[in-house]
């Protein structure tokens, strides 16, 4: 992974993105995310992995798959999110559980806790919302802009399926691991959403990235 600070990077749209995807953010000036792209099953677009009681948890946000087959309907900015599944109430229950305890969790909880109670009909628009949130919360000024159309060579690095769930990506920084609530037992975890970082590190967690 190219960690120049010059570079221009090319992601995917993410849910409560990885800890790497906000990294490759803060140390990019000029960060875009695809918006031409068809949705894809199993990735970073509509699920994130939180650090739970019983361990790695993931969090899965339902789409609407009435018009599956229709080509318009599939690309990414035009996915619905499927409120009919009470996901809200259940995501944020988990997250509730998962870090109630950690040492930060009550100075950022209402500005996450608001993107549970309300009802963003497009999968695009809701996670970068929360995206934007989430980096004013680190205080990292980076706000990524959108492709004007589907970019197949891009002249950057092009990140759009480097953070997947079946590659492995291990956080690296100066600092090495973080706090982290329920370590004691099962040990370290690496690359779980921001909000792992967020809860458990603060104000701090800006140091992380650079």
């Amino acid at each position: 992974m190219d960690n120049s600070h010059s570079a221009s990077v090319l992601l995917s749209t993410a849910y409560l993105p990885s800890i790497e995807y906000i990294r490759a953010i803060a140390n990019s000036c000029r960060p875009v995310i695809e918006r031409y792209e068809n949705y894809q099953k199993q990735s970073y677009r509509n699920r994130c992995y939180i650090y739970s009681s019983a361990g790695l948890l993931p969090l899965i946000i339902p789409i609407c798959r009435e018009d599956r087959n229709d080509e318009d309907t599939r690309r990414i900015d035009k996915v619905k999110i499927d409120y009919t599944k009470k996901w809200q109430k259940q995501h944020w229950r988990a997250i509730f559980s998962a870090y109630n305890s950690s040492p930060f969790f009550c100075y950022y909880k209402d500005e996450i806790y608001s993107f549970y109670t309300e009802e963003e009909p497009l999968l695009f628009n809701y996670n970068n919302r929360l995206l934007n949130t989430i980096l004013d919360l680190i205080g990292i000024s980076s706000v990524p802009e959108f492709t004007q159309n589907y970019i197949r060579d891009f002249e950057g690095n092009d990140y759009r399926n480097y953070f997947h769930p079946k590659r492995e990506v291990l956080f690296n920084n100066k600092y090495g691991q973080y706090y982290q609530v329920f370590a004691h037992k099962y040990g370290f975890i690496p690359n779980l959403s921001i909000i792992d970082l967020l809860f458990n590190e603060g104000p701090n967690s800006i140091t992380f990235f650079f």
